[in-house]
């Protein structure tokens, strides 16, 4: 991706017409812009970059092609510390008009239901990519791991067992 000046990128355009077109898009999107991605990280700091191409492959298969570059500011859940998470991704989307469609795809492809409009909003497509990239636990690769032993203690131990109390009751014959 280039350094260029944040480009004008429509907030919907039509797939159909821009696979018809072979159209690419380069645009930069500010991470507090994006409401749902926003919840997750730590501070709203730094935009994502992206391009997103469309066509159509050797097998005739419309695509829209998503490359996404961001520094996403995380808290890591070992440390509580900051850190920032680069993402670099590449996902190629086979647009399809009905579900019964995916099974069409090539396997290298990502299935994305197209609106009986035919609209798609770039800026929903970016949020979504960087939602799924996101860790289910933060943790940053500077993290020390945590290698302890935890053993249970003996009241630990008793309170865990259902019938400890059971064995007060027991009778000796």
């Amino acid at each position: 991706m280039s350094d260029l000046p944040n480009s004008w990128v429509p907030e919907h355009v039509d797939a159909w017409r821009m696979v018809a077109a072979r159209r690419e898009f380069e645009g930069r999107i500010p991470l507090a812009a994006m409401t749902r991605l926003r919840d997750a990280l730590l501070e709203p700091d730094g935009d994502a970059r992206y391009t997103l191409a469309f066509g159509t492959d050797a097998l005739q298969v419309p695509y829209a092609e998503l490359r996404i570059e961001a520094e996403l500011p995380l808290e890591c859940q070992s440390s509580l510390r900051r850190f920032v998470m680069p993402v670099q991704l590449v996902q190629r989307l086979g647009l399809i008009r009905d579900e019964a469609d995916e099974a069409a795809l090539p396997e290298e492809y990502e299935a994305l239901l197209v609106e009986a409009d035919g609209m798609l909003h770039p800026a929903v497509l970016v949020e979504d990519e960087l939602i799924l990239a996101l860790p289910v636990v933060p943790v940053s690769p500077d993290a020390e791991t945590v290698e302890r032993d935890f053993a249970p203690t003996v009241e630990e131990t008793a309170q865990a067992n259902p019938f400890a109390a059971l064995s007060g009751w027991k009778k000796d014959d």
